[in-house]
């Protein structure tokens, strides 16, 4: 008997099954091979953090083809639950009127699906048959099958671009490092030179009447993420403050913290690439926000926005109350400022919490994306989904 409304193995020539085997097949080793080949590649380069962020890739992969295997398991089963039809009317992504004119489209090609099925001897829809409608139709578990594939590419993606984007941001600090190389700067960097606070470069940056408002504080460091968020004087100034804490004089001259940055960065990599699970909880509530009526494109797709000037303004908040710490402890200072951080500079005691933050940015991000793209593939760009164009624009220009 046929399935879906077509033809069935027995009814399929024995060539056709065996190419399409070949080709999954195929390209599943070439996927295989690659990841083998830039696993291979950063042992040799000894980039151990970024090879467990491939594993992460890898093991996420598998979840996919797990959630892929049980919406094909389950297809039937979740085809065959039936609710009324006035429960099946209540919280739809399109208005009814916009649902309507593209139903009307679909219609046809239903009554032949249906005259299909007949003709197979599989019979019209069970809960059509006592007045009701599927919980979810075999054809929408197969489009959110597709979703949830294009979300874990998007995310992924969207990773390791903001890898690279980091790094390259780090490429001018690189001549930072090598300044403090040079004869000038040690000359200019006497530690044996006394100075007051406020007149060296991070005094002059971070100590000024507006540092010790709590409110002005916060509307400064606010502006100043969006010039030049790590200037050279707080690069040097936590290089320095770095350099005090963790090793001993002899290798100042010879530590690179550039390097060190860059390690950190390859580290927390692991947990940004993470798709946990509450984050794909969190991908359920989106969907279920994207009701008509609640007007989520004009709120949801800035809740990252939100977040993430919030983590630059804080960030610029910690470094000038470390300049506060600084001039606290006394008017002079000798050579260079030594900045000492500390866990209760960040939101409870825990600066992890910033770097979780990040990681919900992404995969919001990479979600408004996904999404997107799945509804222009799936249902076309004058589908209800992106019939409002100010929806389009903004959900692509804060992805």
């Amino acid at each position: 008997m046929a399935g879906g409304g077509g033809r069935s193995l027995t009814e399929t020539p024995t060539w056709a099954v065996a190419v399409v085997c070949f080709v999954i097949l195929l390209i599943s080793i070439a996927i295989e091979h690659t990841f083998h080949f830039i696993g291979n590649w950063l042992k040799k380069k000894h980039k151990s953090a970024l090879h467990e962020s491939l594993e992460k890739i890898k093991s996420e992969l598998m979840i996919l083809g797990f959630i892929s295997l049980l919406l094909t398991v389950g297809e039937g089963l979740i085809s065959k639950i039936c609710i009324s039809e006035k429960v099946a009317a209540t919280w739809h992504p399109c208005s009814n009127n916009e649902a309507k004119e593209e139903d009307f489209d679909d219609e046809s090609r239903r009554l032949l699906a249906d005259q299909r099925r007949i003709l197979a001897g599989e019979g019209i829809d069970k809960c059509a048959e006592n007045g009701k409608v599927a919980f979810v139709s075999a054809g929408g578990i197969h489009q959110l099958h597709i979703f949830i594939f294009v979300l874990a590419v998007f995310h992924v993606l969207y990773c390791i671009l903001t890898l690279a984007l980091g790094r390259a941001k780090m490429r001018r600090w690189k001549r930072w490092e090598e300044e403090t190389k040079t004869l000038e700067y040690q000359f200019t960097h006497d530690p044996e030179r006394f100075r007051f606070a406020n007149e060296t470069s991070f005094g002059r940056r971070h100590l000024s009447f507006w540092t010790k408002n709590p409110i002005l504080i916060w509307i400064v460091c606010f502006f100043r993420q969006f010039v030049r968020s790590v200037p050279e004087v707080d690069y040097l100034t936590l290089r320095h403050g770095f350099m005090m804490a963790h090793l001993a004089p002899s290798s100042h001259q010879t530590f690179d913290f550039r390097q060190y940055i860059k390690r950190c960065l390859e580290e927390d990599f692991k947990v940004v690439v993470e798709i946990s699970p509450p984050l794909w909880f969190i991908a359920v509530f989106f969907l279920l926000f994207h009701t008509h009526g609640w007007n989520s494109y004009l709120w949801l797709p800035f809740v990252p926005l939100i977040i993430v000037l919030l983590v630059g303004t804080k960030l610029q908040v910690i470094i000038t109350q470390m300049g506060l710490r600084i001039s606290k402890q006394g008017m002079v200072v000798k050579g260079e400022p030594v900045v000492q951080p500390g866990d209760d500079l960040f939101w409870f005691n825990k600066p992890r919490l910033i770097l979780y933050l990040i990681n919900f940015v992404l995969f919001q991000n990479a979600f408004q994306l996904a999404f997107f793209s799945w509804t222009a593939f799936q249902f076309g760009l004058k589908s209800c989904y992106n019939s409002r164009s100010e929806d389009v624009v903004i959900r692509i220009s804060m992805g």
